[in-house]
């Protein structure tokens, strides 16, 4: 796979030294770490910072229990 380079804007704020928030063509807001992983998207760009933060702690500390949960199931088919 190819390695995407991920560089920092001149005049971007970095949050907690772990993610940027770019505002898209579309005029949405996403944020991406540091290293150039591409996190969440969405309307408003405060409500993404606080959503990726959220993220990020639950990727380092687990997901809370009641915030993981199976929608659907379905079985295999034999053909």
């Amino acid at each position: 796979m190819a390695e995407v380079k991920f560089e920092l804007l001149e005049d971007e704020t970095v949050h907690d030294d772990a993610f940027v928030v770019r505002e898209t063509r579309y005029g949405l807001f996403q944020s991406h770490t540091v290293e150039g992983r591409a996190m969440l998207t969405g309307a408003n760009r405060e409500n993404v910072v606080i959503m990726t933060r959220w993220h990020l702690k639950c990727e380092q500390e687990g997901w809370p229990e009641e915030s993981v949960r199976v929608v659907s199931t379905s079985k295999a088919i034999d053909l």
